[in-house]
Formats: C-alpha cells, structure tokens, sequence
C-alpha cells in the first residue's frame, strides 16, 4: 500500500513540473529614442540642417506649429507657397536640440524642391 501511495504521489508531484501553461515574460524595456542621422543634400537644405530653434526663427520667423515629442520637437514654417517642417534632435544627453531632417511640401501636399522652398521662407 505504501508503494502504491509513494509511485501516485510521485507521479501527481512529476506532472506538476510538466506544465505546458504560459511561461513568465521578462518586463518589457522602453525602446530606445530613435534619432534620425543627418542626411545632406547640398544647397539652401543645408541653411537648415544643424541649426538650433533660435536659429530657424531667425530665418524664417514665428512657427507655425511647435510640436514637442518625447524627444524630439517639429517646427513647421509655412506660406501660400510650401510648409517646410524641420525635425530637432538633441545628439547627445543634455545637448541644444538641432535640426537633423527637413520635409517639405506645397499647402495642398503635392512635392516641391527643398531648396526652393527654404528660400521662399527666409526672410
């Protein structure tokens, strides 16, 4: 009897350790800010890139959004000709947030140059 009690609760123990339930999952990590890298294309586009806030509105003036994210800011500057919207990021911790990429657009959303619009805009 004894034998028979020890060989059922060993087997009840042992099917315990076989479950095939949901596993514990580690804590998810926030991922990482992602910072776009500086993409030059020569000309009136590189007037923007790495320039600080204080800079564009030197140039173009009030914004007409300022947008702040997580970690980055959108300043969009626009007229009847294009909307230029310039992306800041700060390139390392504690750093001045700078321009690393520039999109830009007729008022209705149809492509226009870059450079041409960043000379309709400046002052």
């Amino acid at each position: 009897m004894k034998a028979v009690l020890f060989t059922l609760s060993t087997a009840l123990l042992l099917a315990g350790c076989g479950s095939n339930g949901p596993r514990p999952q580690a804590a998810a990590r926030a991922p990482d800010p992602i910072v776009p890298r500086k993409v030059s294309r020569g000309g009136a586009q590189d007037a923007v890139i790495g320039r600080d806030a204080r800079a564009l509105t030197g140039l173009f003036g009030r914004p007409a959004q300022d947008v702040r994210e997580a970690n980055g800011r959108k300043l969009q500057f626009g007229n009847g000709v294009c909307v230029l919207d310039a992306y800041l990021y700060a390139r390392k911790s504690g750093a001045e947030p700078v321009v690393t990429y520039v999109d830009t657009r007729k008022p209705d959303g149809a492509d226009v140059d870059r450079a041409s619009c960043v000379a309709a805009l400046a002052r």
